[in-house]
C-alpha cells in the first residue's frame, strides 16, 4: 500500500489543550517518516461530546499549518490516531500529557456455490425461511473493496436500509443500491472502493450475495449462487490493495466507521503472524468496541496451517473461524496400465481429450536435475504427447507451462505431503490433474515397477458426495492461541475449500463472473452469513449469545458419520476443529447460551497480566487490577473449556441461559479427555421459564497415572434435554507440555 506524502518542513503547532509547546525538526527524508498508532487518554476522564472537539485535541498534538500528518483518526475503536511520524518525533511526544502508547503500524495480509447447500440451509423452508434470508441485518466486510455491478449484488425486491444506518457511498459513480448500501475506502493512496484484487468481491458475495442462477466456472459447480445471507445489507470497507498490504492503521479506520455507520456484523478475512497482544493488536481492539455497541465480529483464523500454535485473531470476543471442505468435487479418475484408478480434481476439463491409454513419464525418475521432479526442469526428458506427473512446488504454474511448451498431454500435480489430501483446484489451461500425496506415492511406485507406464483419463464434471466432507484443510491454522493458552481456539469451521463465488472480470471471456476460492478468507463470511441469519431471528441477543450457540450446536462428525478430519484422514484434533462445522439451522435454536458481557472480560485481561494502562487501553475505560477480582482464562464464561494443568485439580464455573423451552431440564453427559477426571455439579439443570440462568461448577484432576502418552487430551461436556444437546469441547494441556513453541 502507498504511504501518504507530505510536505518536508514540520512544525508542531501549541497544544490548546494541554499547554504544551515543542518544535519539531524538519523532516529532510520522507523515508524517515512510519504510520505509528497513537493511543491516547484524556485527562481526568474528560469526555469529547463533539467529534470536532475530539479531533481538535488529536491535531493539537501534530499540525503542519493547518494541514496535519494524521492519517486517520479514530472515535470508537480507540481514543488516538494514526500518523506519518519520526523515531524522534514519537520519542517528543510521549512527554505530552495525555499520551499512553505508539506504535509502528503492522502490514496484516489477507487469507482467500453449494456450500449454503451443504451447510443445510435450502430456499422456502428452515433457517432461510424462518430469517427471511437475513434480512433487516447489515454484514460490514473489511477487505480489498468490492465490484459493484456484479449480479451478486444487485437489490432485487431488497428493502431500504434500517433507519439505524449512517453509511455512505464512496463511488463516485451510481453503485450502491438497496444490497450495497454502503462503500468506503481507507487505502492509502487508492481513493476508490473498487476492488481491483477480487478478493474483497469474493468474499462479501459468500457472506451475503444475492441469487444469481446459472452460476459457474468453467463447466463447473453449476448451479444458483447466494450467499448465506442473501438478504442481508452489505457495506463494504476497502482496507487493503493487494493480498499483502493491508495497513493495520486503515483496518483501524475501517473498523472504527463501520461501528459509527450501523452494522451489525463485522467480517474480516485478514490478519498477520507472529499475533500481537490483545493491547496493541488492531483487529482485537476494533473487535471490542464493537461488541461494546452489540456487533458480532467474524475472523479467518488465517492460513498458517497445519502446524499447532499457528492461529490469528484469537480474542475471546471474535469468532474465530478455521477452514473445512465440502461434499463437492471436481472427478477426474486415472486408470494405470495395471489396473489401478485414483481419484483426482481439475476445474478445467476439456470435453475432447484421448480415452486411450498414453505414455506416462515422471522426469524426477529419469533425469538427475533436482527440480526435474517438480517439472521446473525438463532438460533430456522426452514428454511429447505424453501423461507428466509433476510434484507441486510454489513455481508449480511456470512447471505446467513448461509442459505444455514441450508437448505434453496433459499433468498430473503431486500434492506436497503437507497438503495431505487436501487440493486447492488451480486455474491451468493443460489438463491436470490434482491428486494427493499418498495417491502420488502410489503413482511413482507404478512408474518404477514398469519400463512402460500408461495411463488414461476420465473427466467426469463435477460430482456431489465426498462422504469425508467435512475434514480440515491443510492450510487452515491452528491452536493452542499463543495469547491466551486457556481459551480454546479456533472456535468453530466452515466451508473454505474450492467455494465459488462472485468475481470482478471473466476468466472464460463470457458473462461468468464466478472463481473457485479456498482459505480462510473464504470460511470466515460463511460464519458472517450464519451469524447473520441468527441476529435476524433473534435480533437481542449478544455477540456472546450468537457465539454460543454457534460453538454448542456444531457437528463433530462428517458425512459418513466417523470423527471429522483433517487433511491426512486421520481425526482431526480440536485446535484444527475448534468446537466443530457450523450447523446453522441448529444454532439458531441452541437451548441454551453461555452469555459474557463485555466488562467481563475485564477480570479475565487482568488475569492475563496485562498492565492497568494496556487493559484501559483495550476496553477504552480506567482500570485498577488490583481492585478488579482477576480470573483465570478457564473461569471465563466462554463455550468451551481448556485447561492448563499447572496443578493438578481445576475448577471453573460456567452460567448457562434458557432460551429454548421455558420448562426444560438438562441432563450432563462428560465423555472425559484421557488422563483426567471431570466433575460436574448439579448433573440435571432444571429451568422454569425463558431467559433464566442457572449455574454448574466443573472440577478438572487430572490423573496420577495419566493414561495419555499425548501432550493434550480431548473430551466433552454435553447438556441433552427433549430436544436439545448442548456440546462443548474440552482440551486439557498437560503441565510438562511447552504450550508456546513446542507445539
Amino acid at each position: 500500500m502507498e504511504l501518504y506524502t507530505f510536505s518536508l518542513q514540520i512544525f508542531l503547532t501549541t497544544c490548546l489543550i494541554f499547554h504544551v509547546s515543542v518544535a519539531i525538526l524538519a523532516i529532510e527524508d520522507e523515508s524517515d517518516l512510519d504510520t505509528y498508532i497513537v493511543h491516547l487518554e484524556p485527562s481526568d476522564g474528560k469526555a469529547f461530546t463533539h467529534s470536532e472537539e475530539l479531533e481538535s485535541w488529536y491535531n493539537s498534538f501534530l499540525s503542519l499549518g493547518g494541514k496535519t500528518r494524521i492519517v486517520h483518526t479514530y472515535k470508537n475503536v480507540m481514543k488516538g490516531f494514526a500518523a506519518k511520524l519520526s523515531p524522534h518525533e514519537v520519542q517528543m511526544i510521549q512527554e505530552y500529557e495525555g499520551f499512553v502508547h505508539a506504535r509502528r503500524e503492522r502490514k496484516l495480509a489477507l487469507q482467500t456455490t453449494h456450500s449454503t447447500n451443504f451447510l443445510g440451509l435450502h430456499p422456502d423452508f428452515g433457517l432461510w425461511k424462518h430469517s427471511n434470508y437475513g434480512e433487516g441485518v447489515i454484514i460490514g466486510v473489511v477487505d480489498t473493496g468490492i465490484f459493484p455491478n456484479h449480479p451478486s449484488f444487485n437489490d432485487q425486491e431488497m428493502p431500504p436500509p434500517p433507519p439505524k444506518w449512517k453509511g455512505k457511498c464512496d463511488f463516485n459513480f451510481t453503485a450502491c443500491n438497496n444490497k450495497l448500501i454502503g462503500a468506503r475506502y481507507f487505502t492509502s493512496g487508492h481513493g476508490t472502493p473498487l476492488d481491483d484484487d477480487g478478493h474483497g468481491t469474493h468474499t462479501t458475495s459468500t457472506a451475503a450475495g444475492s441469487f444469481v442462477p446459472r452460476a459457474s466456472s468453467f463447466g463447473q459447480a453449476n448451479g444458483i449462487a447466494a450467499g448465506v445471507a442473501p438478504r442481508a445489507h452489505l457495506a463494504v470497507y476497502k482496507v487493503c490493495f493487494d493480498r499483502s498490504y493491508c495497513s493495520e492503521s486503515d483496518v483501524l479506520a475501517a473498523m472504527d466507521a463501520a461501528i459509527e455507520d450501523g452494522v451489525d456484523v463485522l467480517s474480516l478475512s485478514l490478519g498477520w503472524h507472529p499475533e500481537a497482544p490483545f493491547p496493541f493488536n488492531a483487529v482485537a481492539l476494533g473487535a471490542y468496541s464493537a461488541i461494546q455497541k452489540g456487533i458480532f465480529v467474524s475472523c479467518a483464523a488465517t492460513n498458517q496451517g497445519p502446524s499447532h500454535g499457528t492461529l490469528a485473531n484469537v480474542a475471546p470476543w471474535i469468532l474465530t473461524v478455521g477452514a473445512s471442505t465440502i461434499d463437492r468435487k471436481f472427478k477426474v479418475t486415472t486408470v494405470f496400465g495395471n489396473k489401478m484408478e485414483i481419484e483426482g480434481e481439475a476445474v478445467i476439463q476439456p470435453n475432447n481429450f484421448s480415452q486411450n491409454f498414453l505414455p506416462l513419464v515422471h522426469p524426477g525418475k529419469s533425469s538427475l536435475d533436482p527440480n526435474a521432479r517438480f517439472c521446473t526442469s525438463l532438460s533430456g526428458v522426452d514428454v511429447e504427447g505424453k501423461i507428466v506427473v509433476c510434484e507441486q512446488s510454489e513455481a508449480f504454474a511456470v512447471a505446467i507451462g513448461r509442459v505444455e511448451e514441450a508437448g505434453g498431454a496433459g499433468v498430473i500435480l503431486i500434492n506436497q505431503l503437507t497438503r495431505g489430501v487436501t487440493k486447492l483446484l488451480e486455474y491451468l489451461l493443460l489438463p491436470t490433474i490434482q491428486i494427493s500425496y499418498s495417491d502420488g506415492l502410489r503413482i511413482k511406485s507404478y512408474i518404477n515397477s514398469t519400463s512402460e507406464p500408461v495411463a488414461k483419463l476420465s473427466f467426469q464434471r463435477t460430482v456431489i458426495g465426498d462422504d469425508h466432507a467435512p475434514s480440515v484443510a491443510f492450510f487452515s491454522s491452528r491452536g493452542p492461541s499463543t495469547q491466551s493458552p486457556g481459551i480454546l481456539k479456533p472456535d468453530i469451521i466452515g466451508p473454505g475449500v474450492n467455494i465459488l463465488a462472485a468475481w470482478p472480470v471473466s476468466l472464460e471471456g463470457n458473462e461468468l463472473r464466478f472463481l473457485l476460492g479456498s482459505g480462510t478468507s473464504m470460511a470466515c463470511p460463511h460464519l458472517s452469513g450464519v451469524a447473520a441469519l441468527i441476529k435476524s431471528v433473534h435480533q437481542n441477543w449478544s455477540p456472546a449469545a450468537i457465539k454460543s450457540a454457534i460453538m454448542t450446536t456444531a457437528d463433530t462428525v462428517n458425512l459418513a458419520n466417523n470423527p471429522i478430519e483433517d487433511q491426512t484422514l486421520s481425526p482431526a484434533d480440536f485446535f484444527a476443529t475448534g468446537a466443530g462445522q457450523v450447523n446453522p439451522s441448529k444454532a439458531a435454536e441452541p437451548g441454551l447460551v453461555y452469555d459474557v458481557e463485555p466488562d467481563d472480560y475485564i477480570p479475565y485481561l487482568c488475569g492475563l497480566q496485562y498492565t492497568d494502562r494496556e487493559v484501559g487501553i483495550i476496553t477504552q475505560q480506567k482500570v485498577n487490577c488490583s481492585r478488579v477480582s482477576s480470573i483465570p482464562e478457564l473461569q471465563l464464561n466462554y463455550p468451551s473449556f481448556s485447561i492448563i494443568f499447572g496443578s493438578r485439580v481445576q475448577t471453573c464455573t460456567r452460567t448457562v441461559i434458557n432460551v429454548g423451552e421455558p420448562n426444560s431440564s438438562y441432563v450432563v453427559k462428560i465423555s472425559a479427555p484421557p488422563g483426567v477426571d471431570v466433575a460436574v455439579k448439579p448433573n440435571k439443570l432444571d429451568f422454569s421459564k425463558l431467559k433464566q440462568k442457572l449455574t454448574y461448577e466443573l472440577t478438572f484432576t487430572r490423573q496420577l497415572l495419566n493414561a495419555s502418552n499425548s501432550n493434550f487430551t480431548q473430551g466433552f461436556l454435553t447438556w441433552t434435554s427433549s430436544k436439545h444437546l448442548v456440546r462443548s469441547p474440552i482440551v486439557a494441556l498437560m503441565d510438562d507440555w511447552e504450550v508456546i513453541g513446542n507445539v
